[in-house]
């Protein structure tokens, strides 16, 4: 019996008769030309954030990028000591609105070297333990950076209870190839910072993964937002904050809020797409990757802007998800709302699975509904507009 490739399928034959039949399927199955759409392309700037190393404390490869990208294109540009980048257009307008987006992600900071020079740390930001060990890191010295892996005792010199637990910080150590401590601290210091040493990629049309969408992907739709609000002409003053120290406890959001007291505010973080395996909606909403941004409704937020907020999204037809937050935010937003005396606040999530792990993913569609849905929030302002209910 012989059998030969057509198109998808195998076909099986015995009988002569079938030949020509299969042939001629073939012949028509190597003139088929699939159909290519034009690969997706992720905004410079975007990938130019995302991949910036810039853990908590130590944001400097991040606001480089803000300053390059944003500076030259706004009215007024400021950095403050918590080290906040700040982007204003229309200086003088009425009223004023805030976006806040944290360009600190989670990290791990060197707290001792033994003397076989194996490095341990402690982390910076909620991580999951148990995704820590076996990963290659990128240390920032001030000498630039030191390549490093995280390593733990291997699974073959594990006892059955050692391999059920969860290893603790001070079991997993970053391992830099070296004999000694004194070989160690010739390349790194007590404080210095790390983070995973993984990029942006495009997995599949407009969904990526990347080590930082949280909150790069926020930070980079308030500074685009304002970038395109630069042509045009615009009621409202419009300030975007890249804020600092988010993931251990909005402390840059603090500062940025008290300086600029503005009228509105809205904070863009990540959120919790919730349609994948084992998320129950019962527990924890209904979110979809793709969806477009999630509008957050609860006792966080204004409820003149949120209503300003769904008004534009359905108006200018930009997908949009609800979701309700009973107390305040782990985002920018709970320190903003009580600022000075208050600031009338709103909170937009872009949708993202395997949130604080070393593969975030995010479809860059809800990326970019987000930037339009806040500059359309932006030009919706008028003369005058308080949130005061």
């Amino acid at each position: 019996m012989e059998r030969f490739f057509v198109g998808e399928k195998f076909v099986r034959f015995c009988d002569p008769s079938y030949t020509a039949v299969c042939m001629t399927k073939k012949k028509a199955a190597r003139k088929v030309t699939p159909q290519t759409s034009k690969p997706y392309v992720a905004p410079e700037f975007l990938v130019d954030l995302l991949n910036a190393r810039s853990p908590t404390g130590h944001e400097y490869e991040a606001q480089a990028v803000v300053d390059r990208q944003v500076e030259p294109v706004v009215d007024e540009y400021r950095k403050d000591t918590m080290g906040n980048r700040f982007a204003t257009v229309n200086p003088n307008g009425d009223p004023s609105i805030l976006f806040t987006g944290h360009i600190d992600e989670l990290g791990l900071i060197v707290t001792y070297i033994n003397e076989k020079g194996f490095v341990y740390f402690d982390t910076l930001g909620g991580h999951d333990k148990s995704m820590i060990s076996g990963r290659r890191v990128s240390i920032l010295t001030r000498n630039g950076i030191v390549k490093g892996v995280t390593g733990k005792r291997a699974i073959h010199l594990m006892t059955a209870e050692d391999r059920k637990k969860v290893p603790q910080t001070h079991e997993i150590w970053i391992d830099l190839g070296v004999q000694s401590k004194e070989e160690a601290e010739a390349l790194v210091r007590i404080g210095d910072c790390a983070v995973y040493d993984q990029s942006f990629e495009l997995v599949r049309g407009s969904v990526g993964v990347a080590r930082a969408f949280d909150d790069k992907a926020g930070a980079y739709a308030v500074l685009e937002a304002v970038r395109r609000l630069s042509k045009g002409k615009l009621a409202a003053k419009v300030t975007a904050a890249a804020t600092t120290q988010e993931e251990i406890g909005t402390r840059g959001a603090m500062t940025a809020a008290f300086s600029e007291n503005p009228d509105f505010a809205i904070a863009v973080d990540v959120g919790h797409a919730t349609d994948s395996p084992d998320c129950d909606p019962r527990k924890y909403g209904s979110f979809k990757q793709g969806g477009g941004p999630i509008v957050c409704r609860g006792p966080n937020i204004n409820p003149v802007i949120f209503e300003r907020i769904v008004e534009v999204a359905e108006k200018h037809t930009i997908p949009y998800q609800l979701e309700a937050d009973p107390r305040p935010t782990g985002t920018d937003a709970r320190a903003i709302q009580v600022a000075q005396a208050g600031i009338a606040t709103g909170l937009l999530s872009i949708p993202l699975r395997y949130m604080h792990t070393p593969s975030e993913m995010v479809d860059l569609e809800d990326i970019e509904h987000t930037v339009q849905l806040l500059v359309a929030v932006a030009r919706s302002l008028k003369k005058g507009e308080r949130g005061i209910w």
